[in-house]
């Protein structure tokens, strides 16, 4: 029997989890992460983890090349073509500011004005042609483009949602005057209306698709060069994966798979715990990831904005994002009031105690500076282990210039950073109308659990869950994800007025669709499911509901689904008024075989847990605290804080104030007393 292997490349570190075989036990371990090359790093985990190609059946990554080249602005030369009179729409987008309360600000979209270009076609919003395709006058643009040189071209003309051939004919005639472009039509990656946000997200294509088909390429040579052969996916934004191979197509869609990855671990594991509402907090070296699970499902968003009017509308677990880690930079601002972050010391130089380089404090640092790291971790991958004095010097330097002593320093700057990372999860659970102390939060990632005790107290959460591997989550995820495709169209009409077979015709299509690409997708699966939801609405309405609908209904069952779902929603129901159906959406799922994680198969605790040691640790003063290895706890075990917990891919720190129990799973279950 051979194994799977889950690996996330991560800013700072690449994590890697194998599932273990017939004659290999599971593996967890985290390496550098390699920014010049991430495939590099991937192969580095796979050697690290003393693993041969003929041990796996297949490899299931999550990487950040598409987070990263979005935010660096790092993607492809990208051109757009729109229809006459659409040139600025990305510019133009919705009635909003970078700044809520302010003015300033400024907006950079991916694609620069002297290369958007409009040329003469115009259809209506049920498809039908008002105006040709200019096809000389697209000839003209295209020989501008070539001057220009371009890497990728988008085209997106108005209403191609309803009705394809202006965007396929444009297509096939550009590819033709030069096969080196990579082209994509704004209705091959989202079939639905809103014209800025389809334009947008057909633009985030167009963008990254260049950037991920060569590094989908590289990847492929390099691990067949290594002698593995067999399947390659990678974890998409649903929360699915997609092979490696349809990746340059599908470049949108990996916005965002780590953490992805990590939310859908959480929720499974969570679940086996007993806590069907969780907050996620996914805390790395360069960002602080934030999710939430409602019943065992992690909440997914159609429309995910990835920058100040740059909106990607396709399904993502909804996943915030601020740029908190082990690696954010403590900095004075131009009011000299202490900041953390956004900036980050990355993998290189990474955090003065690393030994890389680096030459400011980072909060890494100030969890050295206090003891909360072991003074003998070898996370940084050096024999000479981390640079103590190093650290100590940079958070000196920082305090001198704030009046503070070095504790008093290190103790500030990370009480900065978790007031940044407890006003995400507010926004993400209170602002919502959710009650912390219904949910628990699972903390992962190589410094969720180092801060994750301190932010159950900050926003009153009920209990903090420290699952086995906590810093591979998202790498244990990626492992345990199915295939998973996407399809929605928009039909915008009245139910009453749609004909007899008109939407069986639509899901026919995509129930095709769906079994094609899981079919071309070539990865094992045991089963697949399609399953249709429609988001409709009265008639008038802007914002619509989502109802789960079968192929087999017929208009008045669809009708009466909304009208229920809507009395359960708001608890009344609009009955003079017609129903819109908005959008058909299905969903394929692929389920591969399931993946055991292996449980903490110890014996129940007998007596009190083994303390491995003591050292003096930092909390509003410095405490003789006990220190634990996790191996050491079996399910039962149960201490009071102050104390440190280690293991190979995270430490867990549990405050004067907290209680800690090791759940029949073997997670940390961490409470304030």
């Amino acid at each position: 029997m051979s194994g799977t292997v889950g690996i996330d490349v991560g800013g700072t570190f690449t994590d890697l989890y194998f599932s273990g075989s017939a004659n290999k036990p599971h593996r967890i371990l985290k390496v550098p992460t390699t920014p010049q090359d991430p495939s590099i790093g991937l192969l580095d985990s796979l050697k690290a983890a003393g693993l041969s190609p003929d041990e796996l059946d297949a490899i299931l990554h999550g990487t950040t090349i598409a987070t990263n080249a979005v935010i660096e602005r790092k993607g492809a030369r990208c051109a757009l073509i729109t229809t006459h009179g659409f040139r600025d729409v990305l510019e133009l987008g919705r009635r909003d500011r970078p700044q809520m309360y302010g003015l300033a600000g400024t907006h950079e979209p991916l694609v620069p004005r002297d290369l958007r270009f409009e040329v003469k076609e115009r259809l209506d919003y049920e498809g039908k042609v008002i105006t040709p395709l200019d096809v000389e006058g697209l000839k003209k643009i295209a020989a501008e483009l070539q001057n220009r040189n371009v890497e990728s071209v988008v085209i997106a003309f108005m209403h191609a949602y309803a009705n394809t051939s202006h965007e396929d004919q444009a297509k096939e005639i550009l590819a033709k005057i030069n096969p080196v472009w990579e082209l994509v039509t704004a209705t091959s990656v989202v079939r639905e209306y809103y014209e800025f946000e389809r334009t947008s997200t057909a633009v985030v294509q167009g963008y990254l698709q260049p950037l991920v088909a060569k590094y989908a390429k590289n990847l492929a040579k390099q691990l067949q060069g290594w002698g593995f052969d067999r399947e390659v996916a990678i974890m998409q934004s649903n929360g699915g994966v997609a092979p490696l191979r349809q990746l340059g197509q599908r470049s949108a869609y990996i916005v965002r798979s780590g953490p992805a990855a990590g939310v859908t671990a959480a929720a499974r594991i969570a679940a086996e715990s007993g806590f069907s509402h969780i907050i996620t907090a996914d805390m790395g070296g360069t960002s602080f990831d934030v999710a939430v699970v409602i019943n065992g499902e992690p909440k997914v968003a159609e429309l995910t904005n990835l920058d100040f009017r740059i909106p990607l509308r396709l399904p993502m677990i909804d996943v915030h994002t601020i740029g908190a880690g082990g690696g954010s930079i403590a900095h004075l601002d131009r009011g000299g009031m202490l900041q953390v972050g956004p900036r980050s010391a990355g993998a290189v130089p990474g955090p003065v105690a690393y030994r890389r380089g680096g030459t400011e404090p980072t909060v890494t640092d100030a969890n050295v500076v206090l003891g909360r790291i072991s003074p003998v971790s070898k996370m940084n991958g050096s024999p000479l282990g981390l640079d103590i004095e190093g650290a100590k010097n940079a958070v000196k330097n920082l305090g001198n210039k704030l009046g503070l002593g070095m504790e008093q320093t290190a103790e500030a700057i990370l009480a900065v950073v978790n007031q940044r990372m407890a006003g995400r999860i507010r926004l993400m659970s209170i602002e919502r109308g959710l009650d912390p102390r219904d949910f628990a939060m699972v903390a992962f990632g190589g410094a969720g659990p180092l801060h994750g005790g301190a932010l159950i107290r900050e926003v009153g959460v009920n209990a903090m869950l420290v699952p086995l591997y906590p810093g591979v989550l998202c790498a244990l995820g990626c492992a345990y994800a199915d295939l998973r495709y996407d399809i929605s169209q928009t039909i915008e009409k009245r139910l009453d007025q749609l004909g007899g077979d008109e939407l069986s015709v639509v899901m026919q299509r995509q129930r095709d669709q769906a079994q094609t690409q899981v079919k071309e997708s070539q990865v094992p699966v045991d089963t697949v499911s399609i399953t249709h939801a429609a988001d409709m609405a009265y008639q008038g309405q802007i914002h619509s509901l989502r109802v789960s609908v079968e192929s087999s209904m017929n208009n008045q069952q669809m009708e009466k689904a909304f009208i229920d779902a809507y009395r359960s929603q708001f608890g009344n129901v609009l009955a003079s008024i017609p129903v819109v159906l908005v959008n058909l959406r299905t969903v394929a799922v692929g389920k591969r075989t399931s993946l055991v994680q292996p449980a903490n198969a110890k014996p129940p605790q007998q007596g009190k847990p083994k303390i491995t040691s003591h050292r003096p640790v930092y909390f509003g003063r410095w405490y003789d605290t006990p220190i634990y290895m996790r191996d050491d706890l079996s399910p039962g075990a149960e201490f009071d804080g102050p104390a440190i917990v280690e293991q190979s891919d995270t430490t867990t720190v549990v405050e004067p104030d907290m209680n800690l129990v090791i759940d029949a799973h073997g997670n940390m279950l961490v409470r304030v007393k």
